[in-house]
């Protein structure tokens, strides 16, 4: 069961290039059935005729008229204390979106309340300028979607994917010169996977976040593809999650993982930890010391940037 706050028309949740960018925020519960066959670090993609027993299948859904009504139907049905959201990258669809969140929850083994936030991503590969723009769009909404999640005193779990870690990057930045220090109290912890941002810009972003929330990773690889070609729309720079060591953000209270030797091949090895499964191993290893209160990590590939 997904919760889901999306920048999109459900009724059309396909590529959006050269649509106009919604106005408001939706909101509904999708309910996503992985199949008995799944295969870690896999999305079974259905076909014309879906199937529940070899398929990704969209079983239930359930829209809002707002934020406030979804976060009282996730409270109703047991999602009290920490809610994970999370944010996807460039070039999906929200139907891709929610898939690859529902493959990471069964892989992960997360059973509590869980929140997506669809952003107006293009969902073309040839759209990479058009999704930048759309960062910097969602903004407010993601915002709003961070408050609406922790008015109500609980606290939520960043995941953000790709270009979606640069939009997370911007609202926590957003949120803190504000002075919202409330609100930013309220994030419990933040992973960037595959981060599609600058160094030296993220750098001004954790500047100007000040505190950052705590722990706080960015998972690398040093052969992620879609990165490299990222680097080269952008001026031929790494960007974050392709740096080559916690020395390039060193003096942030970050912690790096280096996945590069996880590293499958799939999808360019531009979402390692979601589809290695070696990758996805260390990491439910990791979600399950955290839930049994340790707080050191040494058993995994840690690297701390600070001096």
């Amino acid at each position: 069961m997904i919760y889901v706050a999306a920048q999109r028309d459900f009724d059309n949740p396909g590529p959006s290039f050269g649509r106009e960018r919604p106005k408001e925020l939706s909101h509904a519960r999708i309910t996503v059935s992985v199949p008995p066959t799944h295969v870690i670090g896999r999305i079974e993609w259905p076909d014309e005729t879906p199937n529940a027993a070899t398929d990704f299948v969209v079983t239930e859904s359930q829209r809002f008229a707002s934020g406030v009504a979804m976060r009282r139907d996730l409270r109703a049905r047991g999602g009290g204390g920490e809610t994970l959201l999370f944010i996807h990258g460039y070039n999906n669809t929200m139907s891709q979106a929610l898939y690859r969140f529902a493959q990471m929850k069964a892989d992960f083994g997360i059973n509590g309340p869980a929140t997506m936030f669809s952003w107006a991503s293009a969902g073309v590969p040839s759209g990479y300028a058009y999704d930048r723009d759309s960062v910097l769009f969602a903004r407010d909404d993601l915002e709003k979607t961070l408050r609406t999640l922790t008015d109500d005193g609980q606290k939520v779990a960043i995941v953000a994917h790709s270009m979606g870690a640069h939009l997370a990057m911007e609202t926590l930045r957003q949120i803190a010169l504000k002075g919202d220090r409330r609100l930013l109290s309220r994030i419990s912890s933040v992973a960037l996977m595959s981060p599609d941002i600058d160094p030296d810009l993220f750098h001004k972003q954790a500047e100007a976040i000040g505190q950052l929330p705590q722990p706080f990773f960015i998972f690398i690889s040093q052969q992620d593809r879609a990165l490299d070609l990222a680097s080269l729309i952008t001026g031929s720079k790494p960007r974050l999650g392709g740096i080559q060591g916690p020395d390039q953000v060193a003096g942030l209270d970050v912690s790096v993982i280096d996945f590069t030797a996880l590293s499958s091949g799939e999808g360019l090895n531009h979402s390692v930890p979601a589809t290695s499964p070696a990758a996805v191993g260390v990491l439910r290893g990791m979600i399950e010391q955290a839930w049994s209160g340790a707080t050191a990590f040494e058993r995994y590939m840690v690297l701390s940037a600070q001096p």
